[in-house]
């Protein structure tokens, strides 16, 4: 701030007189500023330098207490920005919510009609579908009745309603999966980390009957029983079933469901910056032409 005082603050001024224009110089330094502000400059900085770190230590202690610990970052191959989601992926990390998370996780944004394209064929994910029972109606008489499902149903809730959910797992609403790599901080690798951090309490740490310890969920004590064993389902393509490339393809698919326009995002990025990238280039030469009359004039001022 002294710097700037010291050497931004020198205007030229033009003064009239009667035999014409003279140049006069004012010249302003950090010296000439009153000493009471230099005192009130000074605490203001440190107020604001004070309020940054405070700010910062109170984020931090918030994020993480004693018994939490902070997620890695991990390298995923979607994260680049250059790099899109891995379709293989996303189908054996849709397998692992189908045989897995969806007896207890609904994700009720999400519908049969998304897969294709994405993870499945448009008749693979029409198999898909029918293989799940919708009850729909009413009918002619009036009666609701069961169908299979379509392409346009939402995949189905594995309760009925939120208290059945709660009462099925021990008073512990199991939250929907559809947007939780948004709505988690640390995205991602958060879930990951989850999925794979299970162990035993250390020592002096009481957890409660029916909660289990994972040291990167909040308070250490989480209600959901780890899900991931390695060779716990078979995968279609063969790839070898894993604990961490099951977690892996389930949180790739929690990514994709929870930003489905993620590829088509980054595609139009990259248009966007060749495209302003051309206009800066073509805007600096239309100034440089439009200007260059007007620089290249010679002002001069005749005295009277």
């Amino acid at each position: 701030m002294a710097a700037l005082l010291g050497n931004g603050l020198r205007p030229a001024l033009l003064l009239r007189t009667q035999t014409g224009l003279k140049l006069h110089q004012a010249n302003f330094s950090f010296k000439s500023i009153p000493k009471n502000k230099k005192i009130a400059y000074s605490l203001l900085g440190l107020a604001g330098l004070s309020g940054a770190s405070y700010a910062l230590i109170l984020d931090q202690a918030v994020l993480a207490s004693d018994l939490t610990l902070h997620p890695p970052a991990y390298a995923w191959k979607h994260s680049g920005v250059f790099q899109s989601f891995d379709h293989a992926s996303i189908r054996r990390g849709y397998q692992v919510y189908k045989q897995v998370c969806a007896a207890c996780h609904s994700m009720r944004y999400l519908c049969y009609r998304n897969l294709v394209g994405v993870s499945h064929t448009e008749d693979e994910a029409r198999v898909e579908a029918e293989e799940v029972m919708v009850v729909d109606g009413p009918d002619d008489d009036g009666n609701m009745y069961e169908r299979p499902g379509k392409l346009s149903d939402r995949f189905p809730k594995p309760y009925a309603n939120d208290e059945a959910a709660r009462a099925a797992n021990n008073g512990a609403l199991p939250p929907d999966l559809t947007y939780i790599t948004s709505a988690r901080h640390g995205g991602e690798d958060y879930i990951f980390s989850i999925l794979c951090g299970y162990c035993d309490a250390p020592a002096g740490v009481t957890i409660q009957e029916g909660t289990y310890y994972n040291p990167y969920f909040a308070g250490g004590a989480i209600g959901m029983a780890q899900a991931l064993y390695n060779e716990i389902i078979e995968y279609d393509d063969g790839t070898p079933a894993t604990q961490s490339q099951l977690a892996m393809d389930v949180v790739t698919f929690l990514k994709w469901a929870a930003e489905p326009e993620h590829d088509q995002r980054k595609k139009m990025a990259l248009k966007a910056l060749v495209i302003f990238g051309a206009l800066i280039s073509l805007s600096y030469y239309y100034k440089r032409h439009k200007w260059s009359v007007l620089k290249s004039r010679k002002i001069a001022f005749k005295p009277r």
